[in-house]
């Protein structure tokens, strides 16, 4: 299998970080939290995770850069030095022989460029960090580019059932998939990979449609707008991070919108690759608004697309037509 050493070692490293963010979560507490400059919170476990992925990758492909969201600056604040030693401890849980200086030079590994050309890795150590502290819905993302194309994508879904029909089912799935080689999933406990598809329906009536639960994230009124010209009438699916990803590729749901909420909004690299990835080999198909593929190749985002359209692959051109029917 192309690319088998990298699978392995993403899947190995996003395992660890997914039994960190579960150690931290089962611990929260509100002050475990801080506010970057856009508003937007960070936590503990999102610098963790970060820590403990970047270390991983650094030792198995020491010459492929790491882009990733997160940087340690505001845990070198002295004002936060409290919560500098509660990530620090969660990381040295995972692998002790780290310092504290380890641990946040990992963390700022994450500062890659990226581009078109050569390899590079790009995390979101917790993609849906509303949802991670409301108890929802997150996963940490890995995925490694080539020359500007996705070439392997990893998952990992903690509090996400392994069944979508059967809501209380064993939580906690990983998805993986390599470029050409198809799609799996498993449980976190179980050596056993399962090849996954996406639902092979063609009539919009008949599938379910997912969206980011944030109204900040993808254009709620938009998206019903959109299904009500598709004929839809179940109500969408709301749930935060690439796990809607991971439900489109294993068929729970048929499509995955989300839509800008503003005209100046460009997506971030990390908050598609592992998914886009995933979908596809699954069978599905991920393009913008416009049907144009994802550009992984300009940086740290996505600044040739405009809003992303995931589906099964069967229903794609008649989306694009009701997207291009609400926002023309």
């Amino acid at each position: 299998m192309p690319y088998e050493l990298e699978r392995k070692a993403a899947i190995e490293s996003v395992l660890r970080a997914c039994t960190l963010c579960e150690a931290v979560r089962a611990t929260f507490h509100s002050r475990d939290v801080l506010e970057k400059k856009d508003r937007s919170p960070v936590t503990i476990a999102d610098f963790g995770a970060q820590a403990v992925i970047s270390h991983h990758l650094a030792l198995c492909f020491s010459n492929d850069p790491l882009v990733a969201e997160e940087a340690s600056g505001m845990l070198r604040e002295k004002e936060n030095a409290e919560l500098k030693d509660l990530v620090t401890d969660h990381v040295k849980r995972i692998t002790p022989k780290l310092s504290d200086d380890d641990v946040l030079a990992a963390i700022d590994r994450g500062a890659g460029e990226g581009g078109g050309k050569g390899r590079f890795w790009t995390l979101d150590p917790i993609d849906g960090t509303k949802g991670f502290l409301r108890g929802g819905q997150y996963a940490v993302a890995l995925a490694l580019v080539k020359d500007g194309e996705v070439v392997v994508g990893v998952l990992g879904c903690p509090n996400l059932p392994l069944h979508g029909s059967e809501p209380h089912d064993e939580k906690g799935c990983l998805f993986a998939a390599v470029r050409g080689e198809g799609a799996v999933m498993k449980g976190f406990e179980d050596p056993v990979e399962q090849e996954i598809e996406v639902v092979k329906a063609i009539e919009p009536p008949d599938v379910q449609f997912c969206e980011s639960v944030e109204s900040s994230h993808s254009a709620h009124q938009e998206s019903a707008l959109i299904a009500q010209r598709l004929g839809m009438t179940k109500p969408p699916v709301r749930m935060d991070s690439q796990c809607k990803y991971g439900i489109v590729a294993r068929g729970d749901a048929a499509i995955y919108l989300r839509l800008p909420t503003r005209q100046s909004y460009m997506e971030t690299v990390w908050d598609h690759a592992a998914g886009s990835i995933i979908v596809e080999e699954a069978g599905g198909k991920v393009t913008d608004m416009e049907g144009k593929p994802l550009d992984f190749s300009l940086g740290r985002r996505l600044t040739g697309n405009r809003g992303i359209v995931v589906t099964n692959g069967g229903l794609h051109d008649q989306v694009l037509w009701a997207v291009e029917q609400v926002f023309q």
